[in-house]
């Protein structure tokens, strides 16, 4: 039913089937047109609801638009409501909520394709690499087909983006290395405990101060990851250190990123396929210096005669769903705060965790599991005290 009208224009109804138009109404701002106007102008029966079939935009110049409208055989009531601001809110919430699910279901996705990658093919440089080779040529090929819009960049983005893609390059080999060498639920645990190489980044090297509490919130994350790594089972030191670098190196990422990339207006989808593009560039040459082409196709080969033909879809999941959710993520940054992804960050964690552990049948000593939940709720202690 036509209830109103929040136009400053001249509205004009006419109605098919009938001699003549319903009278044009003006209407100025917050009027309103009720169907008893449109009964005393055009003598409609106000049994039955007028009903718009379709609207004409004005032609440039004359505030004028154009309605079609009919009477309806029976008395129905359709109401055209504005959104309200709880609406709205509720609308941000959910798709919030869809950010944070996809998000985590691909990181749990890529996680377990990644361990059953690197059991059979031992190689986290070359894994590494078609992991970010698979995101550029998604992204490419995007921008080519115009799903997505090219970002504008300049000369000046991609200076201030190359140490954000070194440290990113880093941080992801590293993180790789020890998947390869230790349980992927051990590597997250120790990754955990990035909050506190954040703090102490900032603390020593960048002269920021923080509220004791955040300093409070440090001792059950690094107390919980000691004990983690104290009492691993299978404890590899290559793996450990690796999950340490990572934790490093993203710090300084995210370091970087705040620094450089201020002002820049580049979309989170946009600036994470940048990202990639550019640390794919830096990776190769040390994959190929660091492993080698002879290496990865025997490798290969021993893989397949393992595995079978399904190997290429573990390999080629793997690199798709590192892409995925990593672009998520960048993505939902464009919708929460800080402190809301950094929890969000938390809890997806707690999911791969949890989850690798019940696929791979990874034994876990009480004393073990104690340590990471430990670590795990000081990080969520880290999130508030931060805010």
């Amino acid at each position: 039913m036509i209830s109103a009208a929040k136009h400053a224009a001249v509205i004009a109804f006419s109605v098919p089937g009938r001699r003549r138009p319903i009278s044009s109404l003006s209407t100025p701002n917050s009027a309103v047109v009720s169907p008893l106007n449109a009964y005393f102008n055009a003598s409609l029966s106000l049994h039955k609801p007028l009903y718009i079939s379709a609207v004409a935009k004005p032609p440039a110049g004359r505030p004028i638009l154009r309605c079609q409208a009919y009477e309806a055989d029976r008395s129905e009531i359709f109401e055209f409501k504005e959104d309200t601001p709880a609406a709205a809110e509720a609308a941000r919430k959910m798709k919030i909520g869809v950010y944070f699910a996809t998000w985590w279901a691909l990181n749990v996705v890529f996680n377990i394709y990644n361990k059953k990658v690197l059991n059979a093919f031992p190689y986290p440089w070359f894994t590494s690499t078609l992991s970010l080779a698979a995101g550029s040529l998604i992204m490419l090929v995007s921008w080519a087909a115009r799903v997505v819009e090219p970002p504008q960049t300049d000369p000046d983005f991609w200076k201030a983006l190359l140490p954000v893609a070194v440290a990113h390059t880093i941080g992801h080999v590293a993180a790789t290395v020890s998947m390869s060498k230790v349980a992927v639920s051990f590597t997250h645990i120790i990754k955990s405990g990035e909050p506190a190489f954040s703090v102490l980044v900032s603390r020593f090297l960048l002269g920021e101060t923080f509220p004791l509490p955040v300093y409070l919130s440090l001792l059950p994350i690094i107390g919980g990851c000691a004990l983690a790594a104290v009492t691993e089972l299978n404890f590899n030191m290559t793996g450990f250190m690796g999950a340490m670098i990572s934790n490093l190196a993203f710090v300084f990422r995210n370091i970087f990123s705040k620094k450089g990339m201020k002002g820049k207006s580049v979309g989170g989808m946009n600036y994470y396929a940048c990202l990639s593009i550019l640390s794919l560039l830096i990776l190769t040459p040390f994959a190929i210096a660091v492993e080698g082409p002879q290496m990865w196709a025997a490798g290969w080969q021993q893989a397949l005669s393992q595995i079978g033909p399904q190997f290429i879809w573990w390999v080629a999941a793997q690199s798709v769903f590192y892409h995925l959710y990593n672009q998520v993520s960048y993505m939902s940054l464009d919708e929460i705060s800080p402190l809301t992804f950094s929890i969000g960050n938390t809890m997806k964690r707690i999911s791969v965790i949890v989850s690798s552990i019940i696929i791979f049948h990874t034994p876990v000593q009480p004393v073990n599991a104690l340590g990471a939940a430990i670590a795990i709720l000081g990080t969520f202690l880290y999130s508030q005290a931060k805010q």
